[in-house]
């Protein structure tokens, strides 16, 4: 084949690679957005209401068995952040006149990117309550779910020498198997110690929990009954990120208290929409494969020695 040839030969096998890695991806998407199960249970929290005791975040600590984090002072449990030993936190946001408490955890998103992420299923979603649960037993450590986390949640006990990955759980661990909620005054309520720590002992119920369906329907009425109280009069977590079970109320804008501004689609469905386009058939690969060999093949050829035809 003469090189003029070959170079011709080569730009169509780019071409057509490049084609079929781009041409494939269609707008249909790979995986059906998920839905909250039913009876998914969740918090709401209201910026409004919330004075910053931090008893939330001592009695998490104390519901799960977690050491206090004094690393900053030794004389008092002050995190800063969500971290190895801190599963739950009061943050300040203060901007000029502007300010506002917000408490961090585990958002347990409708559709978590944790999950998809965790390659042996080490965090998963419960079918019944939607709680996204960590099981140590199948964890290797790659932390792949700190990667896909578009709230920055599950952190890894770095100072330990089995480490584990640390996030909420919404205090499953407090639930007895078989106990179901009650409705409690409009909300679904599990029997005192039994539900999330960090809800029974707010002074100001600034947190609550409920099924999903329930909190959305009192955040919407509680921005009905005190109209511009509330920033954009807007319930985020009803959408954000295919929507989370833990949904806050805010009279600041919502970045400003370090949650993030995302689409309506989930992290896992747009992942595996991008991954069906390029791989549907496995035509992409099959064609990238082709350039590559065919590349291979010429640097062969040109680190040969010329043939009696080429030197004429």
């Amino acid at each position: 084949m003469a090189a003029t040839d070959r170079r011709a030969f080569f730009r169509v096998l780019a071409a057509g690679g490049c084609a079929a890695a781009l041409g494939p991806a269609s707008p249909a998407a790979a995986r059906e957005p998920r839905q909250a199960p039913p009876r998914a249970l969740g918090m709401l929290y209201d910026t409004t209401l919330c004075i910053g005791c931090k008893a939330c975040v001592v009695a998490c600590r104390e519901a799960n068995g977690t050491r206090p984090d004094d690393r900053l002072d030794p004389r008092w449990d002050m995190p800063l952040d969500l971290n190895g030993r801190t599963k739950n936190v009061i943050k300040l946001y203060q901007e000029g006149g502007r300010r506002s408490y917000v408490k961090a955890q585990c958002m347990h998103c409708v559709d978590p990117a944790c999950a998809s992420a965790c390659m042996l299923h080490s965090l998963s979603k419960d079918p019944e309550t939607g709680v996204v649960s960590y099981d140590p037993r199948y964890c290797v450590g790659c932390r792949y779910c700190q990667v896909a986390c578009p709230f920055n949640v599950p952190k890894f006990e770095f100072e330990k020498a089995v480490p584990k990955i640390v996030k909420c759980e919404l205090c499953r661990h407090r639930v007895q198997a078989g106990v179901e909620p009650a409705e409690v005054g409009g909300f679904s309520r599990y029997p005192a110690g039994q539900g999330p720590a960090c809800c029974e002992v707010c002074p100001r119920g600034a947190v609550i929990y409920g099924t999903r369906e329930e909190l959305l329907a009192e955040a919407k009425r509680r921005i009905a009954a005190t109209p511009g109280k509330y920033y954009q009069d807007r319930v985020y977590g009803e959408h954000e990120a295919g929507g989370t079970q833990v949904l806050y109320l805010s009279h600041v804008p919502f970045d400003r208290i370090g949650l993030p501004d995302l689409a309506p689609e989930g992290v896992p469905k747009v992942a595996y929409t991008v991954q069906e386009g390029i791989y549907k058939g496995f035509i992409a690969p099959v064609a990238l494969y082709g350039v590559l060999a065919a590349v291979m093949l010429r640097n062969r050829r040109a680190g040969a020695p010329p043939t009696e035809e080429e030197s004429r």
